[in-house]
């Protein structure tokens, strides 16, 4: 007896699959068909894995997001093999577009690693787990040289800076990233599909470095929900990653949220609140016997406070928020606070272009000397670093370059920043328009880290 081999049909979910039967019949063969409806499926795989510096450099957060809810949140993680396990929460994240899409933002920190010390890790639950990753601790003390890459602006469409990142991150080349606002382009869209794309695409750089951040202007749908439900920076639990500090090296790095300053349908307390911080904050890092230890101080933040890109950002205007402060009262002015504390570097982004200026305090340039502008300036030095690469292309500049403005690009990239002891500080712009060629690069140098009103007084 023949056994024809027929298609029968089953619909899952209203997808109709062909799959082969036997049918064990002479006769001519009847196609059976099997309708399966309202089939329910469940995602328990982690995806999306990314770390970040705890509470101190020998803590590790690991962050990751499950479709589904999980019984367990845990790392596995060891020198050699897998043998430790740490316990950490979830917590279920609704999206705010039309859906109402749901998922699980899992964290975990790993307490008091050994310092310099490689660690492979896997991330999960019973009901699945991630690929193995690693990543190597920071140094003991601040004797040793810190080396970062900095971008703002990359999207899940055209990043141009993405494979090139991706490498270097695995050839051990930085000890974090920093990214200084606008991610996805945007985090939403798309009911936050888009946002999800984003952090797959980072995760060859996310699950091996920390990842560093600050919320742009593309994030604040929702009241920034996305930014602030998938990432987990140091004090998150409080600030909820829109504003924090760290120590890394010899240098002392400050996050701040530039978009309190413009969506205040928000309310003011995110930027007062920020504002208290940020003066509490410096204060404590000027004390001498502080910064005797971290003499660097480095603070970044997705809105520049000088730009000569031709379109009407606020950053081409005179008055700009962040810069003077709000209108008629100008109440928290951030260019005076960086001039008072002596704050070394400001790294913006924003602008889908590099630009570096002149040091320089209300549009007046304050070089170190004619021939030596970036050696003992007497003021703080400021770079815009936002062309890692979105959908939304280049940002030119105006024709006429102004006189505090030093050098400028629209290449397609990001910078390399290393802090390298208690006086000199080096970054260069890196090209991906022209396959990794330098651009730019300037050794910052300081003899003294204090106030710049202090400088400038010392010399009348």
């Amino acid at each position: 007896m023949r056994f024809p081999t027929v298609l029968g049909k089953m619909k899952v979910s209203g997808v109709i699959l062909a799959i082969p039967m036997l049918i064990s019949c002479a006769s001519a063969a009847v196609p059976i068909v099997i309708e399966i409806d309202n089939l329910a499926t469940e995602d328990f795989q982690p995806q999306q894995v990314h770390i970040s510096i705890g509470e101190s450099n020998l803590d590790m957060v690991i962050t990751w997001l499950t479709v589904n809810e999980t019984p367990s949140s845990v790392v596995e993680f060891g020198t050699t093999d897998l043998s430790n396990s740490t316990l950490g929460s979830r917590k279920e994240f609704t999206d705010g577009g039309d859906e109402h899409r749901q998922m699980w933002i899992h964290r975990v920190t790993l307490k008091t690693l050994q310092p310099n010390t490689t660690y492979f890790y896997h991330c999960g639950s019973p009901l699945g787990w991630s690929e193995i990753f690693f990543f190597k601790t920071w140094k003991n003390g601040t004797d040793w040289p810190v080396s970062v890459a900095m971008y703002g602006d990359m999207g899940a469409v055209n990043a141009q800076s993405l494979s090139r990142l991706q490498e270097e991150t695995q050839k051990g080349m930085y000890d974090a990233i920093i990214h200084v606002g606008d991610f996805a382009y945007d985090m939403d869209s798309d009911n936050a599909r888009v946002g999800d794309e984003f952090m797959r695409q980072i995760q060859p750089i996310a699950a091996y470095v920390p990842y560093m951040t600050c919320p742009g202007n593309h994030e604040q749908k929702y009241n920034f929900s996305n930014y602030r439900a998938r990432f987990s920076m140091p004090n998150y639990e409080d600030t909820e990653s829109l504003f924090y500090s760290w120590n890394m090296g010899k240098a002392h790095f400050i996050a701040v949220n530039t978009e309190a300053y413009y969506y205040l349908q928000y309310g003011m307390k995110p930027l007062s609140r920020q504002y208290d911080w940020l003066i509490n904050d410096l204060e404590e890092a000027t004390k001498p016997e502080v910064r005797a230890v971290y003499p660097w101080i480095i603070l970044f933040g997705h809105r520049p406070m000088y730009c000569s890109n031709n379109d009407h950002d606020d950053c081409t205007k005179v008055n700009c928020l962040t810069r003077v402060g709000l209108p008629l009262m100008h109440t928290y002015a951030m260019e005076e606070v960086l001039d008072k504390y002596g704050v070394d570097l400001a790294i913006w982004a924003h602008e889908h272009s590099y630009e570096r200026l002149w040091p320089m305090y209300n549009f007046t340039v304050m070089n170190g000397s004619e021939s030596k502008p970036y050696t003992n300036a007497k003021a703080p030095v400021h770079f815009t670093t936002g062309s890692a690469g979105c959908d939304e292309n280049h940002d030119h500049f105006m024709p006429e370059q102004p006189y505090w403005s030093a050098f400028r690009a629209i290449d397609y990239g990001y910078t390399r920043l290393s802090v390298y002891n208690n006086t000199h500080l080096y970054w260069e712009q890196v090209s991906d328009d022209q396959n990794g060629k330098i651009l730019d690069s300037v050794w910052l140098v300081r003899d003294r880290h204090v106030s710049y009103k202090k400088i400038r007084n010392e010399e009348l």
